[in-house]
């Protein structure tokens, strides 16, 4: 996301905040509940070049937020007790109090020495979704490879599909404009491509991306030590982390089977949540809903933005999230979010396109 971008989201947030409107809104558009979606947690600033810094909230805020939700009056729930919540008539029982619920992606390391201790301080449940080949230490954090590749290049020379792609990079904001251009070009591409042509930016740049893995990730002694912590859920985000509507059905199937099976094996427990890597729409779609309820999973998560609604009782393997983003560490705009009036302005304002520019 542009920084332009976020400085307007940032002025409606603030804007829904200080004109009383996300609090009138509110009792139409708060729902029942939200699920959080954090990263990485950690207490490093972020450098001047730093198109990842959204995935990265500090321990303070993390600190923060729980304390906001509970003095706000929410419940916070494990993912078991979200979905037995939803399952009571479809989530529709308006007498129990909001809840969140707090996950986070990848199992960096971090999580364990960072986040956890917060958790732990308040007494709250946390699910942390583990992509199994990263556990391994050979799983590929392409994002972030192409953050470092192009923070140490002057400029950056690839071919995608047949197109040479040459962008220059020596300055901040000639490095955010390539890492933009070439992030999104590799999103449409092929999975193995892309890491191949991230890879090769890397060894450009003078470093090996497949170090990164093991240096940033859980390893399967720490997921276990995690596991065995009555707060700590632990899902499943595939073996790869591929984008599955790029897969052939059996080879997404088994992405998410696979990643259960290995999770159960290695921590001698039932796996029954599950979050599709990316998320978006162009990641994740009715097929693989259908394929993660088919494999017996209680709840499957999405990036897709958006409150938990009682509708959300017949599709818990297509549930949103809201994001604790790093450029939005500020409790202001938490409030404005959980109020659930930013989601409900979006969906109507998206609803007034031309159904071509809505598409």
């Amino acid at each position: 996301m542009s920084r332009r971008t976020t400085k307007y989201i940032k002025a409606a947030l603030s804007a829904l905040h200080y004109s009383g409107a996300g609090e009138l809104l509110k009792p139409m558009t708060r729902g029942l509940g939200a699920i959080f979606m954090l990263h990485q947690v950690g207490p490093d600033s972020p450098a001047a070049f730093s198109p990842n810094r959204i995935l990265k909230i500090t321990p303070e805020f993390l600190d923060l937020t729980i304390r906001q939700t509970l003095e706000a009056g929410f419940e916070i729930l494990s993912l078991d007790e979200v979905a037995a919540r939803l399952a009571t008539k479809f989530g529709a029982d308006k007498a129990s109090r909001p809840f969140v619920a707090f996950t986070l992606d990848d199992a960096y390391r971090d999580n364990l020495e960072h986040a956890a201790p917060v958790f732990k301080r308040y007494g709250v449940p946390y699910a942390i979704y583990a992509p199994t080949d990263y556990i391994d230490g050979k799983g590929d954090l392409w994002w972030l490879a192409l953050e470092h590749a192009i923070a140490r290049l002057t400029h950056v020379a690839c071919t995608v599909g047949d197109e040479p792609i040459t962008l220059p990079a020596a300055t901040v904001a000639e490095k955010d404009a390539a890492y933009h251009t070439l992030y999104w070009r590799l999103r449409g591409i092929d999975e193995t491509v892309a890491r191949s042509l991230v890879a090769e930016l890397c060894r450009d740049a003078g470093f090996e991306a497949a170090t990164m893995c093991r240096d940033l990730v859980l390893g399967w002694d720490d997921l276990r030590q995690l596991a065995a912590e009555p707060l700590v859920t632990i899902g499943a985000h595939t073996q790869r982390h591929y984008a599955l509507s790029k897969l052939r059905d059996a080879a997404a199937r088994h992405e998410i089977a696979a990643s259960v099976k290995r999770l159960e094996t290695e921590l001698r427990r039932p796996v029954k949540h599950f979050s599709y890597p990316f998320g978006d729409h162009c990641s994740a779609g009715p097929r693989e809903f259908d394929m993660a309820r088919e494999l017996g999973l209680s709840t499957a998560v999405t990036t897709r933005k958006g409150l938990i609604n009682a509708r959300h009782g017949q599709s818990l393997t297509a549930l949103p999230r809201v994001s604790l983003n790093g450029d939005y560490q500020n409790p202001l705009y938490t409030k404005a979010l959980l109020s659930g009036a930013p989601f409900a302005l979006y969906d109507w304002a998206h609803s007034m396109l031309p159904r071509h520019e809505a598409a």
